[in-house]
C-alpha cells in the first residue's frame, strides 16, 4: 500500500466551497492522507479565512499563497513542487469546488497500491456518468470530440483527456518536466501528453460527474482551442523534445 500521500487543493476564490470539499473526505481516506496542501491562488474573496479554519480541524493541512491569482496551471506548479520537496509518495489534485468527488479517493489510489499506474486520471466519461451526473450536453459533445481528436493523434485510447482529478506518482513528478508547462487549465492534459511520451503508466478510474451551479472560471472556447494547439504541437514533436 503507497504511502506519503498528499492531497493538493488549488483555491481561488473558493470560500463557499472548500470547507464542504474537505468535509467530504472519508474516513478510511484521512487515514491515508499524510497532508493536505492548499494554495490560495490571489483570492479576492475569503478563502484564507475559510481554509485558516480548515487548519484548526486538519492539523495536517499546510497553506500556500500566491499574492496574485497566477492561474490554475501555477498553482498545481507550486503544489506539486512542494510536493515533491517534502518528500510525497503520490500527490492528488483535488478541487476545491466540489465537482470532483474526495469519497473516490481511496478508489483512486488502489492503481498505485498495486504498482499498476504512474498518473491516474478520474474519468467523468467512463460507465455513462457525465449526462446522468448533469454534464450539460454541450459540454459532453465537446469532450467526446476533443477526446476522438486527442486518442487519433497521441495513439491512445482515454476516455477523456479534460477531468482535472489528477494524481501523481513521485515517478512521474520526478520524470515530466512540468516547470515547462502551461499555467493555465491545459497544464493537465499537457501532463498526461508527457506522461505518454516518457512511457508512463497511465490508468482511468470512474468518478461520478457532480454540477451543483458551481462557478467555473475556464473559459470552454479558449480551452478547446488551447487543446487543439496542444495535438498541434505533439504532431511537431515538441513534446518529444522536453
Amino acid at each position: 500500500m503507497v504511502e506519503n500521500v498528499f492531497v493538493l487543493v488549488p483555491a481561488y476564490n473558493a470560500a463557499a466551497t472548500v470547507e464542504k470539499v474537505f468535509a467530504r473526505v472519508p474516513r478510511a481516506a484521512r487515514r491515508r492522507i499524510s497532508r493536505y496542501i492548499a494554495v490560495n491562488d490571489g483570492s479576492q474573496d475569503d478563502t484564507a479565512a475559510a481554509l485558516a479554519r480548515l487548519q484548526k480541524e486538519f492539523a495536517n493541512l499546510v497553506v500556500l499563497t500566491h499574492a496574485v491569482n497566477r492561474g490554475y496551471g501555477e498553482a498545481e506548479k507550486t503544489l506539486l513542487r512542494y510536493a515533491l520537496e517534502e518528500g510525497a509518495q503520490v500527490g492528488i489534485v483535488l478541487h476545491s469546488d466540489g465537482q470532483y468527488s474526495p469519497e473516490k479517493i481511496v478508489d483512486l489510489l488502489e492503481p498505485f497500491d498495486r504498482n499498476a499506474a504512474d498518473l491516474v486520471q478520474g474519468s467523468r466519461m467512463l460507465e455513462g456518468g457525465a449526462l446522468r451526473g448533469g454534464m450539460p450536453f454541450y459540454k459532453f459533445a465537446a469532450n467526446k470530440l476533443l477526446t476522438a481528436i486527442e486518442n487519433r493523434a497521441f495513439g491512445m485510447k482515454l476516455a477523456e483527456y479534460h477531468s482535472g482529478y489528477m494524481l501523481y506518482s513521485r515517478q512521474a513528478l520526478e520524470t515530466i518536466p512540468f516547470e515547462k508547462l502551461s499555467g493555465s487549465f491545459d497544464f493537465d492534459l499537457e501532463m498526461i501528453v508527457l506522461a505518454h511520451v516518457k512511457g508512463l503508466r497511465i490508468a482511468e478510474i470512474a468518478i461520478p460527474t457532480i454540477y451543483a451551479g458551481e462557478k467555473s472560471h475556464l473559459n470552454p472556447v479558449r480551452y478547446g482551442f488551447d487543446v487543439l494547439s496542444i495535438v498541434h504541437r505533439y504532431r511537431q514533436g515538441r513534446y518529444h523534445a522536453m
